[in-house]
């Protein structure tokens, strides 16, 4: 296959496409997925120095799974190499199965597609050094092209590794909490159809949890109900009742392949963006004072929080895999750094490989949940210190017909603001800052900050917006927008439109 096609399925460090015949042509073919997965055995073996292996292939819910699994399949074993079909797995499961179970499997290969829509799919790549890099994805796409794969017959078998993941995490509570830490606690799952349910029969029951209330626990990957993401408004809202219809002490939603969580407490208040990664750093920097990771749109009631208990907030660039790898160079220069932590949900612990894993981030939040409740307190009384903004917005520009190159130009634009905003004194530039222009505002504008940053892969400039004050963002939009008006490469629109409150931006 042509480069240039395949190139068009790179999304960071995965692959995704079209699976599904929508408004879009399906693009992530049976032949797309057997090239690339050859180029992943073929890649393997310039890099072991071997030509056999056994690859795990697992899935999220999605009705593509089993066409893109068969196609999977077949490009393994022609590879000469053994295929395991794990069936519906979540994607963190199918690399603890490299580290943590006796499948002998020397890498593995999730399809899913996250959060996005029903006609998606995608491949995620691990090896027992975790997933893969984006340069790596690259190499693979260039070895796709080549055609140069290796041949021979290997075998396929059938074996779940669900349940050995799900008693990993039960163990993992009961060694903090002792058995049935969760007796006399009600706890509402939402799933949204995609691989999730599993953690209230598996991982809750056996804890001693009532899950009765738990929703879209089966898998249907029409998501029938709502998007399977802890960002999604309508599915955070959907969480909020539950808790509260069944007077739960703590509602938990995944999305749709368990790499993300977020949680709703007793009160039906989200516990997500900074709040979810308050109380996480709440839980770690009890244990001992290190660097807390974050994206760059974390506010800095947030940071506050962190320093108060003795803590960094080092705030980096959006991304996972960025916060991830920023962690992960932390404790390699020998700076303690317990978490990676992106305001999505993705999450990722030190002591967990540096995994971004929703189900694992849930254990720590119920080893928690277990522990005050000993104490007759509350998850969300760890975090009552946590000065929260009165108004949080995200904007987002596009570019105009005007525009010739949205990657030099979206770059010349955040240089400009940097300087602009050194030239004023009613805006003070952010003194640490991993991504685009943070600029801070005086009281008389409502306090807080605006962050304008480039989109990691599109021609989409992000504006994030937090006031201390009520009415604050939209001064701070007025003055923005004033700046931004003598840039014709930009789509403003959207940017008027919030200034206007004329719906969504």
């Amino acid at each position: 296959m042509v480069y240039a096609e395949l190139k068009k399925l790179k999304s960071g460090t995965d692959i995704r496409g079209v699976a599904i015949e929508s408004n879009l042509p399906v693009n992530l073919t049976d032949e797309s997925v057997s090239v690339i997965c050859k180029a992943f055995i073929k890649w393997l073996a310039v890099k072991y120095g071997k030509t056999k292996f056994k690859i795990a292939v697992g899935h999220d819910s999605r009705i593509s799974a089993p066409r893109i699994e068969n196609a999977v399949k077949n490009a393994v074993t022609e590879s000469g190499s053994d295929a395991v079909l794990t069936g519906l797995s979540s994607t963190p499961s199918m690399f603890i199965l490299l580290k943590q179970s006796d499948f002998g499997c020397d890498a593995s290969i999730m399809l899913t597609a996250s959060h996005m829509p029903y006609d998606k799919n995608g491949l995620k790549f691990f090896t027992q050094e975790g997933g893969l890099e984006s340069r790596e994805i690259d190499e693979i796409l260039l070895l796709a092209e080549k055609g140069d794969f290796l041949c021979g017959k290997g075998n396929c078998e059938t074996k779940s590794f669900m349940d050995e993941y799900s008693r990993i995490l039960v163990n993992s509570i009961e060694k903090e909490c002792g058995k049935f830490p969760l007796k006399n606690k009600k706890i509402i799952v939402d799933a949204g159809n995609g691989a999730g349910g599993f953690f209230a029969e598996k991982v809750l029951k056996p804890l001693g949890a009532n899950t009765d209330g738990s929703q879209f626990l089966e898998p249907d990957g029409n998501f029938p109900n709502h998007i399977p993401n802890p960002e999604d408004r309508t599915a955070i809202k959907s969480l909020c009742s539950a808790v509260a219809k069944n007077n739960a002490d703590l509602g938990i939603i995944f999305d749709t392949d368990v790499d993300r969580a977020a949680c709703v407490d007793e009160n039906g208040e989200e516990l997500n963006r900074n709040s979810l990664i308050a109380l996480v750093s709440a839980i770690l920097l009890k244990e001992k004072a290190g660097v807390i990771v974050t994206d760059s749109v974390t506010s800095d009631g947030l940071t506050e929080f962190i320093e108060g208990l003795g803590g960094k907030h080092l705030r980096f660039r959006r991304g996972y895999r960025n916060v991830i790898d920023k962690c992960r160079e932390l404790n390699e220069a020998g700076i303690y750094s317990p978490l990676a932590i992106e305001t999505s949900g993705h999450a990722a612990f030190k002591e967990n490989y540096y995994l971004d894993d929703g189900a694992y981030l849930i254990t720590k939040i119920l080893i928690c949940l277990a522990k005050q409740a000993k104490k007759g307190e509350t998850l969300s009384s760890l975090i009552s210190s946590l000065k929260r903004p009165a108004e949080a917005d995200e904007i987002r520009l596009g570019f105009s017909e005007k525009s010739l190159d949205f990657k030099a130009e979206g770059a010349r634009l955040i240089e400009d603001l940097k300087k602009i905003s050194e030239g004023r004194n009613d805006i003070i530039l952010a003194s640490e800052n991993f991504e685009g222009a943070r600029m801070s505002f005086k009281k008389e504008d409502g306090g807080g900050w605006i962050l304008v940053r480039m989109s990691v892969h599109d021609p989409v400039v992000p504006i994030n917006i937090e006031s201390d004050e009520k009415d604050g963002n939209i001064k701070k939009a007025e003055k923005l927008l004033k700046i931004l008006e003598n840039y014709e490469f930009l789509d403003l629109q959207n940017l008027r439109k919030y200034i206007n409150q004329q719906g969504d931006i």
